[in-house]
C-alpha cells in the first residue's frame, strides 16, 4: 500500500492527488474534533446563523462529484441530513442526543461550481421527535436540493 500511495503522489493526476488531501484532512479533523471521517473528507465547519438556523459552507470537491463531474446525490442528501443533525444535536442538553429516522430529499438542479452551502432550520420541537428543513445552495445562491428529517430524542446512557 505504501508504494501505491507514494505513486499516487508523485505520477497521480490532479484529481488523486486531491483525494489523498481529503484523506489526510480527514484523519487530522477526526483527531482534533473527534468528528466522522465523512465529516473531515467534506471538509465540514458549521456555525449557527441564529439559534435556529445551523450553516455548513465547504468547498465542492472531486471527492463530491459523480461521473458526469457534478455534485453527488447523495452527497447533497448527506449535507442536509449532517446540517439538521447538527443544529438538533448542538440545541439539546448534554445528557439527550438526536438520530436521523426519516429523511427526503427533492433534488433541483445539479450541484456545480466551487463552493455550497447547506442550512438546516426548525420546523417542529417535540420532547421526543424533532422535524427540521434542510437547503444546500450554489456559490450562486441557487438552490439546489431541499429536504426534511425527522429526528428522535434519545437519552444517553452512563
Amino acid at each position: 500500500m505504501w508504494e501505491e500511495l507514494k505513486s499516487i503522489c508523485e505520477q497521480g493526476n490532479e484529481e488523486e492527488r486531491q483525494i489523498l488531501e481529503l484523506a489526510v484532512q480527514a484523519i487530522r479533523q477526526r483527531r482534533e474534533r473527534n468528528s466522522s471521517f465523512l465529516s473531515g473528507f467534506l471538509g465540514l465547519k458549521g456555525e449557527f446563523v441564529d439559534e435556529n438556523t445551523y450553516r455548513f459552507e465547504l468547498p465542492l470537491t472531486v471527492f463530491m462529484h459523480n461521473s458526469l463531474r457534478v455534485a453527488h446525490g447523495g452527497i447533497l442528501a448527506t449535507l442536509i441530513d449532517s446540517a439538521m443533525g447538527s443544529l438538533v444535536n448542538r440545541s439539546l442538553p448534554p445528557d439527550q442526543y438526536a438520530v436521523t429516522t426519516e429523511l427526503k430529499i427533492n433534488y433541483l438542479r445539479p450541484g456545480k461550481g466551487d463552493k455550497l452551502r447547506a442550512e438546516a432550520s426548525f420546523i417542529h420541537r417535540g420532547r421526543t421527535l424533532v422535524v427540521l428543513e434542510g437547503r444546500v445552495y450554489d456559490e450562486r445562491d441557487r438552490l439546489l436540493a431541499h429536504g426534511t428529517g425527522t429526528f428522535i430524542v434519545l437519552k444517553r446512557k452512563g
